[in-house]
């Protein structure tokens, strides 16, 4: 009874705690006046839109901490496509919303690491930065192409009104007049073949495809130097899903942006990618060149994501699948979090969580 007691009286302690730096976190996020010697910082490398160091993002639950990013460091360079691949749960999506500074409070909160952004003024760190600034970064210089468009777009507002929303709120010396010239010409560069009808649409009104567009438009219509894609063909059939690949990329090239694709698909990842950064529960626990991680993966995490990537010209009764499933995220062990599922698992594995360590001459 005791022991129970205990162990009740702790829980309650660690509640305590945990609510206590939840509420610190969010007033600190929620401050006005943030002097810019707090954001300012220095890029490790001049060559980077984004430096991503050491970030933690953790979700206050009445169960517990979960550790959904815990701990991810990578770059991403000027004019170049990264992708962040892994199972469902692993945090690619948090990862994205964290850049953004989305994550809902005040249960959510970056409780650790910077985000370096290399922006026109000077390097600024993104987790410190003040909200009003930070609206001002938000589909401006950093755009976000999100996971389903029908859930993203609002069903009372036609396509065009809410392109022009975004293009007005950065650019408000803009005539009525030439904003929606410029909405019109974003539905034109996504490959809309009757943009000005589009224009007065609404979105149910438009397929899947369709809609994709419509939200890289909209993502693209202040010519971003940063576009995050969150799954950005899940949605959508073979055919649509090739031809809004090849719309990323030729955009890309147009405006010499860099890319964040996050995906669980490698064939997406073949095709768009220069660096790839795999995830699994909350750790990058590999990344390289597209080449390093296709040609020689690692991990047997990475290795077990690749068998089980239909291949062209072979026939197999059954796709392999990775054993086992994702461990809670709450609690997670000391030990690598891969070993319960892992076929080459040996003693050391369920010692200590082992660093990434350097094989290649790969990107940080």
């Amino acid at each position: 009874m005791g022991d129970k007691n205990s162990i009740k009286s702790k829980g309650k302690m660690e509640q305590r705690k945990n609510i206590a730096l939840m509420k610190s976190l969010d007033k600190a996020k929620n401050r006005k006046k943030i002097p810019k010697s707090e954001y300012v910082t220095e890029m490790k490398n001049k060559d980077n839109i984004l430096e991503i160091d050491n970030l933690a993002t953790y979700f206050f639950t009445d169960s517990g901490v979960v550790k959904a990013v815990n701990g991810v460091s990578f770059d991403i360079p000027r004019g170049k496509t990264v992708a962040v691949v892994g199972e469902s749960g692993c945090g690619k999506s948090i990862t994205s919303m964290s850049i953004m500074r989305l994550i809902q409070g005040p249960s959510g909160q970056i409780v650790d690491g910077q985000i370096r952004y290399n922006s026109e003024e000077g390097p600024i760190n993104l987790v410190n930065v003040p909200i009003s600034k930070m609206q001002e970064l938000r589909g401006n210089k950093i755009s976000m192409i999100f996971q389903e468009p029908m859930t993203s777009l609002n069903p009372v507002f036609t396509v065009g009104d809410q392109i022009d929303e975004a293009i007005q709120l950065h650019n408000p010396k803009l005539t009525a007049k030439q904003i929606k010239t410029r909405s019109i010409e974003m539905l034109e560069l996504v490959g809309i073949a009757r943009p000005e009808g589009i224009y007065d649409a609404y979105p149910h009104e438009l397929s899947g495809g369709m809609r994709q567009r419509v939200m890289i438009g909209m993502a693209l219509s202040c010519e971003p130097e940063l576009i995050i894609a969150d799954e950005p063909t899940t949605a959508l059939d073979v055919t649509i899903q090739a031809q809004i690949l090849e719309l990323l990329r030729e955009i890309k090239d147009k405006v010499n942006a860099s890319i964040l694709l996050i995906t669980h698909d490698l064939g997406v990842v073949a095709e768009m990618a220069d660096y790839v950064v795999v995830m699994y529960a909350g750790r990058i626990i590999e990344k390289g060149t597209a080449i390093d991680i296709y040609k020689n993966p690692q991990h047997p995490y990475t290795i077990g994501l690749l068998n089980s990537k239909p291949a062209v010209g072979k026939v197999v009764d059954k796709l392999y699948s990775i054993p086992g499933q994702v461990p809670n995220p709450i609690n997670m062990p000391s030990h690598c979090y891969f070993k319960d599922r892992c076929e080459k698992s040996f003693e050391p594995c369920g010692a200590i969580y082992f660093k990434l360590r350097i094989f290649a001459n790969t990107f940080r």
